[in-house]
C-alpha cells in the first residue's frame, strides 16, 4: 500500500505564491558580489508585497548589473537593451501597458556614462519605474576600468590613476526632478529591502543608488565602493520602515520624531528622524546633504528625497488606464475623415 507524503508546509504570500517562485537562474557573478545581495532583496520585496511576477517587466542595459535580472522573477517579462538605452525602452513599455510594474537594473557605467542622457530624460518625464543602480565604481565586465562614479585620485592595478571627479547619481536624479531618491549599501539588507518597498509604492520614477562592492576589481580599503570603507564611513539618515497598506505592522520605535510620507496608493514610508534632522521632503536640504557628504568623503544612506506631487508621463499624455496593447485597431487607428480634418487644420 502506497502512503501519500504529507503536504509540504511551505509559506506562501497573500496571492498564494511561494518565495521560490520569485527566484531566477543561479548567479554567474563572482562569489561575494554585492549585486547578488541586491537580487536577494528584490526577490524579498516582490514576495512580501504580493507582486504578481507576470505583471512585471525587467529591463536592463549592459554590464554586470544588467545580468542580474536573470537571477530574479523568472516568470516576468524581460528586455535586455544595448548599453545605456534601457530608459527609452522602459518609456515605451510603460506607455504601451500602464499595468506593468517596471524594474530597471542598471549600473554606474550603464547609467552614469553612456546612458546618462537617457537616464536624465527618463527622470525628467517621470516614467513609472523602480530604477536600481548597482554602483561599484568600475566596469567589472570589461576588466575594471573606472566608471563615472569612481573616486578621484583612486588607483587601480590595471586602470592606473583616476584624475576625474565622480558623478553623484542621486544628485543628478534630484536635479532632473525625480520624486523618490534613495541610496543604500548592498551589505545592509534591512535598509535595502525597506527602500525597495517604498520605491514600489511610489508612483513615478524611483531611483535607488546602491553601493555594491566589486570583489574582483574594486574592493580595496581606500575605495568608497568597498565593503570595509562602506561599513566605516556611511552615514545613515534615518531608520526606514515600510508599512504595508493592508494592515499595520507593529514596530519598536526608538526615541525621536517620525515623519509619515503617504504614497498615492495609501502605502506609507515611516521615517525616524535622527539628530541630523534630515527632512526628505526638502529638495534643497537633500542636495545640501549630498554635497556635504561629498566634501567629507562620506556617503549617506536612506531616503534622501521624496516628492509625491508630479504626474507621470502617462498622465501628462492623458493616456487611458486601459493598456494601449489591449485596445483594438478599430479604436486606435484614426478614420480617414479624422485624418482629413487634422490635415485641414494644419493647413
Amino acid at each position: 500500500m502506497t502512503v501519500a507524503p504529507p503536504p509540504r508546509n511551505i509559506k506562501t504570500n497573500a496571492i498564494g505564491l511561494e518565495k521560490a517562485q520569485y527566484k531566477g537562474a543561479d548567479s554567474t557573478l563572482c562569489a561575494g558580489c554585492g549585486h547578488d545581495a541586491i537580487s536577494a532583496q528584490i526577490i524579498n520585496a516582490c514576495y512580501e508585497l504580493n507582486i504578481q511576477p507576470t505583471q512585471v517587466i525587467k529591463l536592463s542595459g549592459i554590464g554586470c548589473s544588467s545580468k542580474t535580472p536573470a537571477y530574479w522573477l523568472n516568470r516576468a517579462h524581460g528586455f535586455n537593451t544595448v548599453h545605456g538605452r534601457m530608459p527609452s525602452v522602459a518609456t515605451g513599455a510603460t506607455l504601451a501597458n500602464r499595468k506593468l510594474i517596471a524594474i530597471g537594473a542598471s549600473g554606474d557605467g550603464d547609467t552614469g556614462s553612456i546612458g546618462l542622457g537617457q537616464f536624465k530624460h527618463m527622470v525628467r518625464r517621470n516614467v513609472p519605474i523602480v530604477y536600481i543602480i548597482e554602483d561599484n565604481g568600475v566596469y567589472g565586465l570589461t576588466k575594471g576600468q573606472f566608471s563615472a562614479t569612481a573616486d578621484q585620485g583612486q588607483k587601480l592595478k590595471y586602470a592606473g590613476l583616476n584624475e576625474l571627479p565622480p558623478l553623484d547619481l542621486c544628485m543628478e536624479a534630484i536635479i532632473a526632478g525625480c520624486g523618490y531618491v534613495a541610496r543604500s549599501f548592498s551589505g545592509d539588507p534591512k535598509q535595502v529591502s525597506a527602500l525597495m518597498k517604498g520605491a514600489f509604492a511610489h508612483t513615478g520614477t524611483a531611483v535607488i543608488d546602491i553601493i555594491s562592492p566589486c570583489v574582483t576589481f574594486n574592493n580595496h580599503d581606500d575605495s568608497t565602493k568597498s565593503y570595509a570603507w562602506g561599513k566605516d564611513h556611511r552615514e545613515i539618515l534615518q531608520d526606514v520602515i515600510y508599512v504595508m497598506p493592508q494592515e499595520q505592522i507593529g514596530v519598536d520605535y526608538q526615541e525621536g520624531e517620525t515623519i509619515p510620507v503617504t504614497m498615492h496608493d495609501g502605502s506609507r514610508i515611516v521615517l525616524k528622524k535622527l539628530d541630523r534632522g534630515h527632512d526628505p521632503r526638502d529638495k534643497y536640504a537633500a542636495l545640501a546633504k549630498l554635497e556635504e557628504a561629498h566634501e567629507n568623503q562620506q556617503f549617506i544612506t536612506g531616503l534622501i528625497y521624496v516628492n509625491e506631487e508630479r504626474p507621470t508621463l502617462a498622465d501628462v499624455l492623458h493616456l487611458p488606464q486601459e493598456p494601449l496593447t489591449h485596445i483594438g485597431e478599430d479604436r486606435l487607428r484614426p478614420s480617414r475623415d479624422a485624418l482629413t480634418k487634422v490635415m485641414a487644420d494644419l493647413g
